[in-house]
């Protein structure tokens, strides 16, 4: 009997899975993805809370630091597995499946309160199909005695310090507090649900589910136009924000630094979640993208431009916004610090402002909520997609992808109506602050750091980006996930827990308990990491030191023959080894 007899050929299963169309598929998702609402929404109103230039400085550390090395090492780790963003974690240091589980858990609860600013976009929208904005006019049920609208003509009682002590607010203002949110008094005042606001998170997830239930096949193509048309809008908004009167003051404040607010933590821990957020690092989401593409794939070259784009296009942002920001406060006769909320809100505030100054202003408000409105499309394309494939590569479910999809947007849609009622900002900001920032974030990108940089090997995963991209990437990423990454990462979150700060919003600081539910959503994600190692440990057989030996080895620890099976090439397994074949472990021969 020839030899061939004693030879059996391995097919390809598990690594094989969807794939983009084209290249461009892959490149305008990441741009849309990474370039959404955390660059235009969140960025300025960190920025704005945290001291303008002096947020600049740990912003862009962060960015060379952890943020395109990380971009890189997901993507990559999704790329060379083909699998989502849980089951890529298995393959390459299983004792930190949680890694990629608490990731899943993070982008879930970031999937429930995104779309609740798409919701009030849309609300805008629905309001900015005439040149006479109820925002920019006084002349409504919901304004106040107080409001006013043309501040530069009234008559002011300045005081000795040069402010002005008539309390006043804008139409703006009034829009946003008193008609969108109808806002109450704290958490505890739960209210009435808003049903104009709950129609518009409904009318939302269906444009979502319609745009992602055929895949990325479908949604790959869509984001062409919803990456790039957001883009040419803040164009046009930050040229009409640096052209308005006494908007260079506004600009100094944004890029002039105050180099004693970088002693406060809360900077630093803001700089650093607000890279790995508008970045969606250990989301789970960027190994999903990753995996669908090919094996030879260069994600390298793109991931520094990508990564270039998203810093550029939030600093353009903030630019536009501290523009604006600079006019309002000379118009109020106002500190800037002082000239609008330090939320969320920020640029619900600003921005219709702006554009309630500009020829047209109805054309350009509805193109400005519109473009609100694809950006947080495109941040929930991929964010939806990467809990899709990483569940269910995880559960080996992929042919149940509709039902699956269907069942976030009802237990999302149901969540998120406790956002839309007339207390609902302020379970927003629990989310935001707790959920998927801070603490959560610093720790799964620890964690991730560690596998790659330290458990699997740098070196090793090296090798390995040698075999898919055709050459070693520069050393400065092997640097950082070993040394510069974790050490930033863990030195902000030591630093945020000696100092501390409970949320406010407005003046308005939580109670006790809402900080513990905060602490319970952050909690939910950061756990995931050593439960999920402490129970693999206790659930293997052996010595302590055996299981910790199998737990830390990868499931594919032969390059050459992983490199045959991710390129759709024959492998072969010797007579000998063949009953030992498994999904976890097998000696190989190449044909």
């Amino acid at each position: 009997m020839s030899n061939e007899n004693h030879l059996v050929q391995v097919v390809k299963e598990e690594t094989k899975g969807e794939q983009w169309s084209n290249k461009l598929d892959f490149i305008f998702t990441m741009i849309g993805s990474l370039v959404g609402l955390g660059n235009v929404w969140r960025f300025p109103y960190l920025c704005y809370k945290n001291g303008g230039g002096a947020f600049l400085i740990p912003y862009f550390m962060f960015v060379l630091f952890c943020g395109i090395p990380l971009i890189f090492l997901e993507l990559a780790v999704g790329q060379f597995t083909g699998q989502g963003g849980i089951t890529c974690w298995t393959k390459m240091c299983p004792l930190f499946t949680g890694v990629g589980i608490g990731g899943i858990v993070c982008l879930s609860l970031s999937v429930v309160y995104y779309i609740v600013i798409m919701a009030w976009a849309l609300f805008y929208l629905a309001y900015s199909f005439t040149n006479d904005l109820p925002w920019a006019t006084c002349n409504h049920t919901w304004n106040t005695p107080t409001c006013l609208a043309d501040t530069v003509t009234c008559n002011f009682t300045p005081g000795g310090n040069g402010t002005n002590y008539y309390n006043y607010t804008s139409p703006a203002t009034e829009f946003w507090e008193r008609k969108v949110l109808s806002i109450s008094g704290g958490i505890d005042e739960v209210g009435e649900l808003k049903w104009d606001l709950m129609l518009c998170l409904l009318a939302v997830w269906i444009i979502l589910w319609v745009c992602l239930f055929k895949g990325v096949k479908t949604s790959g193509k869509i984001v062409y136009f919803t990456a790039t048309f957001p883009l040419v809008i803040l164009f046009i908004l930050l040229v009409r924000g640096v052209t308005l009167p006494n908007a260079i003051y506004g600009i100094k404040y944004y890029l002039y630094p105050n180099l004693k607010r970088l002693g406060d933590a809360q900077v630093w821990l803001d700089a650093g979640t607000q890279v790995i957020f508008s970045n969606f690092i250990a989301f789970s989401m960027l190994p999903s993208l990753g995996s669908y593409n090919e094996y030879n794939y260069n994600c390298y070259k793109y991931v520094i431009i990508v990564g270039c784009i998203n810093s550029c296009v939030s600093f353009i942002s903030g630019l536009a916004i501290f523009s604006v920001l600079g006019f309002m406060a000379k118009e109020q006769g106002v500190d800037i610090a002082t000239v609008a909320e330090h939320g969320p809100g920020l640029v619900f505030i600003v921005y219709p402002r702006a554009v309630a100054m500009m020829p047209l202003p109805g054309l350009w408000a509805v193109l400005f909520f519109i473009m609100l409105i694809l950006l947080g499309i495109d941040s929930e394309f991929a964010s939806v997609e990467g809990i899709i494939k990483s569940v269910l590569d995880r559960l080996q479910m992929q042919q149940h992808r509709v039902p699956f999809l269907t069942g976030i947007g009802i237990i999302s849609f149901g969540i998120g109506l406790t956002m839309v009622t007339e207390g609902g900002m302020y379970v927003f900001q629990l989310f935001d602050y707790y959920a998927v920032s801070g603490a959560c974030l610093l720790w799964l990108t620890f964690f991730e750091s560690i596998a790659i940089g330290w458990l699997y090997g740098a070196n090793k995963f090296y090798n390995a980006l040698e075999d898919m991209i055709g050459f070693r990437p520069n050393p400065w990423m092997k640097l950082c996930w070993k040394f510069l990454t974790p050490t930033l990462c863990m030195g902000t979150l030591i630093y945020l827990l000696v100092d501390f700060k409970p949320l406010f919003y407005n003046g308005y600081e939580y109670p006790q308990w809402a900080q513990g539910v905060g602490w319970c959503l952050a909690l939910a994600s950061m756990l995931c990491v050593p439960l999920y190692a402490l129970l693999r440990l206790l659930l293997a057989d052996g010595p302590l030191y055996m299981r910790l030996k199998l737990l830390l080895k990868p499931e594919h620890d032969d390059l050459e023959t992983w490199s045959r099976l991710r390129r759709g090439l024959p492998v072969v397994v010797t007579p000998d080894a063949q009953s030992n074949i498994s999904s976890t472990d097998f000696k190989l021969t190449a044909l």
